[in-house]
């Protein structure tokens, strides 16, 4: 998406791939599930039980600030300025870091991550 200009969505879908994949930890290490859309929140969730799950705090705030402009947009997905090509492959790279993690998390957990039989 990103490499056709298509930057909100490209933004939203990297936001919403780190949430979902943070919620599944969560729910994974039997941790009680609550209704948020906060990376901050949900990140600070895991690491109360010591999963580190590699979010640095500008990745963070990155992450939420794109949640709602990018779920309702009314021009950038970004509070402060417009998307580019730069910023999106920047939370990319952060939502690939972050399901790489989780693979390797639920793979030593004896998950299966790969939906393999």
């Amino acid at each position: 998406m990103a490499d056709r200009g298509y930057f909100n969505p490209a933004l939203q879908n990297a936001q919403q791939a780190v949430e979902k994949t943070l919620k599944a930890l969560i729910l994974e290490n039997d941790l009680e599930f609550r209704k948020t859309h906060s990376i901050q929140d949900l990140r600070g969730i895991l690491a109360d039980v010591g999963v580190d799950v590699g979010l640095t705090d500008e990745d963070c705030e990155l992450l939420d600030s794109i949640y709602l402009p990018s779920k309702y947009p009314l021009g950038s997905a970004l509070p402060d300025s417009q998307p580019d090509r730069e910023i999106c492959e920047s939370c990319i790279t952060v939502a690939s870091r972050i399901l790489s993690r989780a693979r390797e998390r639920l793979s030593l957990a004896g998950g299966n991550p790969q939906g393999q039989k």
